[in-house]
């Protein structure tokens, strides 16, 4: 028998106190083997001043156990708070997130039910980088960093996941059609790395259609990995398909420490009822035994869970007249899991965890060598209200010189001089670029001097971006229209 595992749990706020309780509950019953520190989290500890939800205490006890169950937060309204899960998740390195979505028909209503499917979410970076800036009057920006590093991890996890638990095909959702730098470097990763997969079924999705697939016949996707944005979303669409979101667990994985949680949040209208769905919570706490290697634990929770969805004891959320036999409450429905630990459900298939032992081996992708970086211009990006694009142009012309000249402006990504259309509806927020027009490449003093010159011309620029080709290749995007 394994060792006891000391485990953080956080008790969250609204109907979280009350689905923590139910699910350490079942756990303890079901004899699972851990140590419980608490830690407080949300809502009290922001109206404290902690703009994180976390105080740093806490980050002692999570450093120590690795491990965290946590139930949803309030977050307070207004501004100047940060995302708690989003902390957690960046500050310990917790790349992957896991959600399973599968129905289970015919005991909880859903018009899909064949579906079972897994997304792997890439958790760090994306759109979630949180780098925003207003940067006019009428414009405000948001950073979409990618990168090869990361791509590689959360590929090379969903890969991993889909041989362990004997899945046959990963799917990736990306935009690279549109964003060819930023996601088509996700999607040329997730080639790279499903090379060392020949096992394992590959296919892409542009993710508006991919998404369209997925609200119409889940059942074709297996294990699904994508980028930040699109798996929080898609994630959300995928439990709520399945049946209810209220019944979807999640975990973080990292390569030192992991976080479980349900998906839903803390829903204080229903708080201190005994009326929530602990499902969520409580199948987020067997992702965290199957992760300490407590599988046997988690095989009596889940088996019995599944058996008590069977049995038609159902909470309100999933209650139906047609289908569930009694209305049970919080406290209710826990004490119906317990009951029927040891038993396996008759209609579902049961579930079957293997050890975790040892991790195997994960042959690396070999390393790309580093390219060859030009700098061959700069974008030069400005606050201007004072016209057109060809009035701009006109003010913009005589900072030419020191082999830097305008070539294009574009406003939103669209290009207005030259040759703009009169239609083209622009704001104050102009990218204005220079190319190098006395040889092939251009030094930071050239682009120094270029920015004291333009300042010479009284107009605002905001920020600068510089040009590079890499192994000849332009490292950045053509104007729309260019």
């Amino acid at each position: 028998m394994s060792q006891r595992v000391p485990i953080t749990v956080a008790n969250g706020d609204g109907i979280g106190p009350e689905i923590m309780k139910a699910t350490l509950q079942i756990l303890e019953a079901a004899g699972a083997r851990i140590d419980i520190e608490t830690i407080e989290i949300g809502e009290a500890v922001y109206k404290r001043g902690h703009r994180t939800g976390i105080e740093p205490s806490a980050w002692d006890s999570l450093r120590r156990t690795k491990v965290f169950l946590k139930a949803p937060i309030t977050t307070p309204q207004g501004g100047g708070f940060a995302s708690l899960n989003v902390t957690v998740r960046k500050s310990m390195g917790l790349y992957a997130n896991v959600r399973p979505c599968l129905s289970y028909h015919p005991f909880v209503r859903t018009k899909h039910p064949k579906m079972d499917l897994v997304i792997v979410r890439e958790n760090e970076e994306d759109l979630y980088a949180g780098i925003e800036h207003r940067q006019t009057d009428e414009v405000v920006q948001c950073l979409k960093l990618i990168s090869r590093p990361g791509c590689e991890k959360i590929a090379r996890y969903a890969f991993e996941y889909a041989r362990r638990n004997n899945r046959k095909k990963v799917t990736c959702f990306t935009k690279d059609n549109i964003m060819k730098m930023t996601d088509g470097l996700f999607h040329k990763t997730f080639d790279r790395v499903g090379a060392l997969y020949p096992d394992i079924e590959k296919e892409h999705w542009i993710v508006d259609i991919g998404a369209a697939k997925l609200a119409d016949t889940p059942e074709t996707f297996d294990v699904m990995v994508m980028p930040n944005l699109y798996g929080d979303i898609l994630s959300d669409v995928a439990a709520q398909i399945s049946g209810s979101v209220g019944l979807a667990g999640s975990s973080n994985i990292g390569e030192h420490g992991a976080m479980f949680e349900a998906i839903h949040g803390s829903a204080p209208r229903r708080a201190g009822q005994n009326v929530a769905n602990p499902s969520g919570l409580l199948l987020g706490g067997v992702m965290m035994l199957v992760h300490i290697d407590q599988g046997d634990v988690a095989e009596r929770v889940h088996n019995a869970w599944l058996r008590t969805l069977e049995d038609g004891l159902h909470t309100y959320d999933i209650f139906d007249a047609g289908t569930s036999k009694r209305k049970v409450g919080t406290d209710e429905f826990a004490q119906a899991v317990v009951d029927r630990l040891g038993k396996e459900p008759e209609s579902f298939k049961p579930v079957r965890y293997p050890k975790r032992g040892a991790e195997e081996a994960v042959r690396a992708l070999a390393p790309l060598p580093r390219s060859k970086k030009a700098l061959v211009g700069v974008d030069v990006f400005f606050d201007y209200s004072g016209g057109s694009a060809s009035d701009l142009a006109g003010r913009l012309k005589p900072a030419d010189g020191n082999g830097l000249t305008l070539s294009m402006i574009t406003n939103r990504g669209v290009r207005v001089w030259p040759e703009g259309h009169a239609e083209t509806s622009c704001t104050d927020h102009w990218r204005v670029r220079y190319r190098c027009s006395s040889g092939p490449e251009v030094t930071h003093a050239q682009i120094a001097a270029l920015l004291t010159r333009l300042a010479g011309t009284g107009l605002d620029f905001i920020k600068t971006e510089n040009l590079c080709t890499f192994d000849g290749e332009p490292g950045f995007s053509t104007g729309q229209g260019e």
